[in-house]
């Protein structure tokens, strides 16, 4: 039989067991008023669904399996940007928090509910939540997409477990147990918010309905923790993820915003929870104000790293904000005495492209020749560096000529000044070692890869044939690596710094900037600080299409290994064939 909402309270309560021997312990328990429950009570009792001393009966627990919660699902899968440093080192999720790991807890107390299906998704860091599987009897599923797409995957990865099932994130913290064998319909948590907020805000309507959500608000109830998810919400929603799922605007989307996308199409409650009763952690000084000895307790390699070079404690670690801009890195600045500062952490797969040592060695010499002077100390084995942090900077223009002119003469005063590098960098070699590593993942199978190849080769010879002795260069020298702020400019990340041909800097810089080949060309004058001779002129322009090559083979390898950079993939493949082809053309005879 289907029961109404005081009757499913009331019995659910009974059922729990939990000392409610009185109406008013069950007016307690469920929040229902006293006369409501003397009413429901008498209703149940001549039902045949409780009896004498409100003992749930046989018939009473049939009526409750419907409402039953079949399974438990943790996502697990994200990376926790917002996090850092901590994220970096490990997923949030396996957090020590108060004495206890913020996944184990929360799997403990769905086990004390009565929830023993539980399934782990995992992806960033998966190894570090293998062992739940033989410590709790947790189902492992891995989410191969979780660095391309949002969380909108993993509920996809197990959409044939989706019935009467809880959605819980891996790194809430609940101090009191809210789960329950029994839940009545789909519900959202919510808490509400004093003053604004960036959660996601709920308008609801008759019986609570969310009925609308925006993100960010003010003075209203936002989502905050566990979702349930019944019989009829999974259906409905699986059918629209599955609509949806294809689509290219997706792929970004939380589950949630999907489900707001067709808010109409569900019967779903806000479930309203006091403050105190569920946390979720978006920074390292939230945690840090919830459990007061976290961040000398936590295992953290990167505070380690900084506390050495500072010689600081923790404690006067503060003010940690992520920064995003990088291609290849993960970065976040942060303040310690009265200082801000950058920590700078290798990415993903950028051990086999990057020479750390080679790296250590250019940022010293850069710091020597005044290039970078915010550089302050790089371990030249595990590749992580520190630096002075500068305020109030404004983007490098392509545009400004007074900051291509500043830019081109810091290139000048590298390659001019004398310096060498234990280490080289040859443009065309490198993209050839990447397009070997990428075959060892998945082959380009786009129609013109080898005719791309094939001139890069070609032009990698004319280049060579030009006898022009190496220099030491920056070789990722575009304008996201530029620090300027009024009179000051510096030339940071030095990755890829070696003893190249000068005209790899310059090749670099104008494949990555949206110039016509005219004003290509007046920026190769503007480096010489005259008119190029038609050999110089030709050899740069060479180099815009080798570079260009590079940096569509380096980007098709960042994304083999998930972590896609966008519409530069585009750019760079438009440059190697514009450039490729016009010099080829300016070396006439000698490309044949």
């Amino acid at each position: 039989m289907s029961l109404d909402k005081k009757e499913f309270l009331i019995l659910r309560a009974c059922a729990s067991g939990g000392g409610v021997s009185t109406q008013r312990d069950l007016a307690e328990a469920t929040g229902l008023s006293l006369g409501s429950v003397n009413a429901t009570c008498k209703q149940l009792l001549a039902g045949g669904l409780l009896e004498a001393g409100n003992q749930v009966t046989e018939r009473g627990f049939e009526s409750l399996e419907p409402y039953r919660v079949e399974n438990a699902i943790i996502m697990a899968a994200g990376f926790s940007s917002r996090f850092a440093p901590i994220s970096y080192d490990k997923p949030k999720g396996v957090l020590r928090v108060r004495g206890e790991v913020l996944i184990e807890r929360q799997i403990r107390q769905l086990k004390e509910a009565g929830i023993d299906d539980i399934t782990v998704v995992v992806g960033y860091m998966k190894e570090a939540f293998f062992h739940l599987e033989d410590k709790f009897g947790v189902r492992i599923k891995v989410n191969a997409e979780y660095a391309v797409r949002n969380n909108n995957s993993t509920l996809m990865l197990v959409k044939e477990l989706l019935g009467n099932t809880y959605i819980c994130s891996s790194d809430d913290y609940f101090t009191e147990n809210v789960f329950a064998p029994y839940e009545y319909k789909a519900f959202y948590s919510a808490q509400f918010f004093e003053g604004k907020t960036d959660e996601y805000c709920l308008t609801v309507g008759a019986g609570n309905r969310i009925v609308g959500a925006t993100v960010g608000g003010s003075d209203a109830y936002g989502m905050l923790g566990h979702v349930y998810f019944d019989h009829a919400f999974s259906s409905r929603f699986i059918e629209v993820l599955e609509e949806d799922y294809d689509k290219p605007e997706t792929a970004g989307k939380l589950w949630e915003d999907v489900y707001i996308d067709h808010i109409k199409d569900f019967d779903m409650v806000m479930r309203p929870y006091d403050p105190g009763i569920i946390y979720e952690f978006d920074s390292l000084d939230d945690l840090r104000a919830f459990d007061g000895d976290f961040i000398d307790n936590v295992d953290s390699e990167i505070l380690d790293n900084i506390c050495s070079v500072l010689g600081c404690p923790r404690s006067a670690i503060v003010d940690i904000v992520p920064i995003k801009e990088g291609l290849t890195n993960l970065s976040f600045r942060f303040a310690c005495d009265g200082s801000t500062y950058v920590y700078r952490h290798p990415g993903a797969g950028t051990d086999e492209i990057i020479n750390r040592k080679s790296e250590a060695h250019s940022q010293g010499v850069a710091k020597r020749l005044g290039i970078d002077d915010t550089f302050i100390y790089e371990d030249p084995e595990k590749g992580w560096k520190l630096s002075r942090y500068v305020f109030d900077c404004v983007d490098f223009d392509y545009h400004n000529p007074e900051h291509v002119e500043r830019g081109l003469a810091l290139a000048r005063k590298l390659h001019t000044s004398g310096e060498v590098s234990s280490w080289s960098f040859d443009v065309y070699e490198k993209a050839c070692e990447l397009v070997g590593l990428l075959g060892q993942r998945s082959d380009p199978s786009f129609p013109d890869f080898d005719e791309l190849t094939a001139r890069a080769g070609k032009l990698d010879r004319l280049v060579k044939s030009d006898g022009i002795e190496p220099c030491l260069c920056h070789n990722d020298f575009y304008n996201p690596n530029f620090l300027v702020r009024d009179d000051l400019m510096y030339l940071i990340d030095w990755e890829y710094s070696a003893m190249s041909d000068y005209a790899s800097d310059l090749g670099t810089f104008i494949c990555c900037s949206d110039y016509t080949v005219e004003e290509a060309k007046g920026v190769i004058a503007l480096y010489f600080g005259r008119t190029p001779t038609d050999s110089e002129m030709k050899h740069c322009l060479a180099y815009v299409g080798i570079s260009a090559y590079y940096w569509f083979v380096w980007a098709l390898f960042k994304d083999s290994a998930g972590d896609p950079v966008g519409e530069w993939l585009y750019l760079w493949y438009r440059a190697a064939k514009i450039y490729g082809n016009l010099a080829i053309e300016l070396y006439g005879d000698s490309a044949r």
